[in-house]
């Protein structure tokens, strides 16, 4: 069905009260505000039953205003801007009124008296009955038209309805199409924001875990450092107790050297005495010192490889190939890893004793 728009002379200041009418549009319900009227915190109005709708669609668990059951509140996002309109307890009742708003309406439909689009449907006219106005809907074409096409016209064997009846009805599902399209929109907003707290979360255990892997390897390290310390110490005991008595043999040795070398001195001027008389008066002292010096029985030397150290080697390989296999272990937490290796260590230290007690009992049958 084809039609034209026509216009008749209108006011002087049309354009202008055009423009304060599409200023005075409900986002929602595409209509004017309907008192009361809302004003959201990002400053966007709506009729406070379109925000009761969107925020029910929102909060499908939400008390409603009459049930004796006490709410926490809930949210929703505006529709013009998406800004995220916290409520209390209250819902929409407790958003603040806005009365200029309220009272620019009563002003505007006291300066017009014809309602929301009333200039737009006085002049839509039928294209083949110039003079029929468009004023029902043909339910079979999906289309508006004028009563002549329905009597006489393309319409004549179709189903049609009151044009305002229609207007209504697709309104009313548009309108239903957008809250649950913001409704919608909160929801994948709801999910996003979930997705951001996991992220929050990932970033918050792994940092935590890193710090307990750190503290675990820090740990190992210092178990490995007091070990190394432990065993230098034997070492090191090692080495002086091996040097006390090989130093201890040099001197027993030296003074031997010594009292001997002074000994021989002695004998050797006692030989150039020229007079016989006066060496046969020492030459007796003389031999029975050399004698028993040369009898003397000195300390034993250190047995052949006393030097060696090589009892002190240690052997890491099986142990460096251990630390090689330490990985994660999926499911298990830090404190559950410390009890296991608690119990670990206790069925350590009772497994020699279990086996002392079966070799002893073994004996005994014996």
């Amino acid at each position: 069905m084809n039609f034209t728009v026509g216009f008749k002379p209108l006011l002087g200041d049309a354009h202008s009260m055009d423009n304060l009418e599409k200023q005075l549009i409900c986002p929602i319900c595409l209509e004017m505000f309907s008192k009361p009227v809302v004003i959201l915190p990002c400053q966007h109005n709506l009729c406070r039953k379109c925000a009761n709708d969107v925020f029910q669609a929102s909060n499908p668990l939400w008390q409603s205003r009459s049930s004796t059951t006490v709410s926490s509140g809930g949210r929703f996002r505006c529709p013009s801007c998406r800004h995220e309109v916290v409520l209390d307890r209250h819902g929409v009742y407790g958003l603040q009124r806005n009365l200029l708003v309220e009272n620019i309406i009563d002003i505007y439909k006291q300066e017009s008296s014809r309602p929301l689009h009333s200039k737009a449907e006085q002049h839509l006219m039928c294209e083949e009955h110039e003079d029929e106005k468009i004023n029902i809907y043909c339910l079979s074409c999906e289309v508006p038209t004028c009563s002549l096409c329905k009597v006489f016209g393309a319409h004549k064997d179709c189903e049609v309805a009151p044009l305002p009846t229609i207007y209504k009805r697709q309104k009313s599902e548009l309108s239903d199409g957008i809250a649950m399209l913001v409704a919608g929109n909160d929801r994948v907003q709801a999910v996003i924001t979930q997705m951001e707290e996991v992220c929050q979360t990932i970033e918050e255990n792994s940092r935590r875990q890193k710090q307990l892997l750190n503290q675990r390897f820090e740990g190992l390290c210092a178990v490995l450092e007091e070990r190394k310390g432990e065993l230098l110490q034997a070492l090191a005991r090692e080495q002086e107790e091996k040097l006390q008595r090989v130093r201890g043999l040099i001197r027993q040795y030296g003074d031997h050297l010594e009292a001997s070398s002074k000994l021989v001195e002695s004998a050797i001027q006692s030989m150039e005495e020229p007079q016989m008389a006066l060496y046969l008066q020492q030459a007796k002292e003389l031999i029975n010192k050399v004698g028993t010096m040369s009898k003397v029985e000195l300390a034993g030397r250190p047995e052949p490889g006393y030097e060696r150290m090589d009892q002190f080697t240690v052997s890491v390989e099986h142990v460096a190939e251990m630390l090689r296999t330490i990985d994660f272990q999926p499911g298990t937490s830090g404190e559950e890893e410390d009890e296991e290796v608690a119990v670990e260590g206790e069925e350590g230290n009772a497994g020699p004793e279990e086996e002392r007690t079966d070799g002893r009992e073994s004996t005994g049958q014996h």
